[in-house]
């Protein structure tokens, strides 16, 4: 396994910066106010040539509210097996109550610690940093995860601290080649408990559950091994209609949820079955429909639900989300787990069929059996058939003219139900004669 290094501190000092530079993109949600970070984000990163996963974590108070608390508990988490953790400090404020809270929590973790003094911009501001010496955790490293001042020579004294590499050759000749890990995005309006979905299915708390709508701000993925072959389950944060994005922390938290989308292999739709289906449902099915991955759509809450209200739920969803055709529905409980035990057979069969490959002859056949039952306007007609990819399965049509859209979603539904795919997403690429 790769090394882990840790960034710990308190709120606002500069971790999801210190991340971003080191990996030389905008991983992390960064702003000026304190708290945005709330869940571990986790990220490959490498340093002259040593690959090692890099971990940004909220930040760790004594004292706050519930959701604070929660924040601190995944920190405490995050440095359980690390290799090293960068106690990161800014060195404009000086030692707080709370930087010394965190460096006595550290002293007492038993980690490896390196204390690293941020915000020291230019050199005249280094005689600044001789102060957290009081902090017990070692000398101070100064940087400036802004600008970018000293954070080479940061990486250089983490490789000096981290673990002794193994013999990369050795394991390279014994590792075989594993399985595509697939990816499954839970997505959703904020506060139907995508969070606390995320939990159950990874087995512990790795994302911060709150029932303030918009705790989740960055996307967070764990890979779980199951019967289907390794899943990487990706809680994303709420989203909500543009108009009543008024943040610029939510916005990126948007964006981020919508990049995870469009990297999936399926998407989990969460609905708050107690509030039914709303537009703002609708609306995000539709994205993610247009992302072309499988979607499952799970009715959380159901067990809240009397026999009315569940007859009204069903109603709604045949009515606003009709669209999404033959998508398997679930319904289930996150918090008790109820009904959540159905889950993966159904992800077997979406995985299964998204990477379904047909035999050229039977696309063929089933073209043909089409045509013979229902022929195109104005002459047209496919002349030979063959499925180019999966994932999603993409089928080539060659045909003598250009065919109405109308009758290529007939032969869409053809295929789809010819091959059993039900709701996995299919392509047609049609290509004319000369």
């Amino acid at each position: 396994m790769k090394p882990s290094v840790v960034i710990v501190g308190r709120p606002n000092v500069g971790k999801s910066t210190l991340l971003n530079r080191i990996v030389q993109k905008r991983v992390s949600i960064v702003e000026e106010q304190p708290g945005v970070t709330r869940d571990r984000v986790e990220v490959d990163a490498n340093w002259l040539g040593r690959d090692f996963l890099l971990v940004d974590t909220g930040g760790w108070l004594v004292k706050g509210s519930e959701l604070d608390a929660k924040v601190s508990r995944q920190s405490e988490e995050a440095i359980k097996g690390a290799s090293l953790v960068l106690f990161l400090v800014d060195a404009t404020v000086g030692v707080t109550d709370e930087d010394i809270s965190v460096g006595r929590w550290l002293r007492s973790a038993g980690v490896p610690v390196l204390l690293v003094a941020n915000k020291v911009d230019d050199s005249a501001h280094e005689s600044q940093i001789w102060d957290l010496l009081s902090l017990g955790v070692g000398d101070p490293f100064p940087i400036s995860a802004l600008h970018g001042r000293g954070t080479g020579d940061l990486l250089d004294e983490v490789l000096e601290l981290l673990p002794p590499e193994e013999d990369v050759e050795v394991a390279d000749e014994e590792e075989e080649e594993g399985p595509r890990v697939m990816g499954v995005a839970i997505v959703g309006r904020p506060n139907v408990g995508k969070s606390t979905l995320f939990n159950r299915l990874i087995g512990e708390e790795r994302a911060v559950v709150h029932d303030m709508p918009g705790t989740t701000r960055d996307s967070v993925d764990t890979i779980v091994e199951t019967e289907a072959g390794p899943i990487r389950f990706i809680d994303t944060a709420g989203m909500r209609r543009k108009a009543r994005i008024d943040e610029d922390t939510e916005y990126f938290s948007m964006l981020r949820a919508l990049r995870s989308i469009d990297k999936a292999d399926v998407a989990l739709l969460l609905i708050d079955s107690t509030e039914g289906v709303t537009h703002q449902d609708q609306r995000l099915a539709e994205r993610v429909d247009a992302s072309g991955c499988p979607i499952l759509i799970l009715l959380n809450k159901w067990e809240l639900l009397d026999a009315e209200q569940r007859r009204d739920v069903e109603y709604q969803l045949e009515r606003k989300l009709h669209f999404l055709g033959d998508a398997t529905v679930l319904k289930v409980s996150a918090l008790t787990g109820k009904g959540v035990q159905r889950l993966m057979p159904a992800l077997s069969e979406a995985i299964e069929a998204y990477g379904t490959r047909i035999p050229t002859q039977r696309v063929n056949a089933v073209i043909r059996a089409a045509q013979q039952a229902h022929q195109a306007p104005r002459g047209g007609r496919v002349l030979y058939a063959t499925q180019g990819a999966t994932d999603p399965p993409t089928f080539t049509l060659f045909t003598n003219k250009e065919l109405p859209a109308s009758y290529l979603r007939y032969l869409e539904n053809q295929l789809r139900d010819s091959f059993d795919l039900g709701s996995t997403p299919i392509k047609l690429r049609v290509r004319r004669r000369g």
